[in-house]
């Protein structure tokens, strides 16, 4: 009877342990993700920025077209979103 609570608590002990083990590597995984997506969302940003500005300083020096602009604008935004696919992948 003693014998058999030992090894009912050995099983216990070490189901445990591995369910622990399987929670911490499902939170590192999460925690990874998650930088993944806010650097992605960083880039993402900054590539608005700087394609706004780009924008702006194109039709203030009139050096193009308004719909050169836009153009530039669009392929500066396009390169943040890849940017931002290279960063989660």
């Amino acid at each position: 009877m003693i014998d058999s609570r030992k090894g009912l608590w050995r099983r216990t002990g070490g189901i445990l342990a591995a369910a622990g083990l399987l929670a911490l590597s499902g939170a590192a995984l999460a925690t990874n993700q998650s930088q993944q997506r806010q650097e992605g969302r960083n880039a993402n940003q900054s590539a608005k920025h700087e394609a706004r500005s780009n924008k702006v300083d194109c039709r203030a020096a009139n050096q193009k077209s308004n719909s050169q602009c836009r153009q530039d604008k669009r392929d500066t935004k396009q390169g943040g979103r890849q940017d931002k696919r290279d960063i989660k992948y």
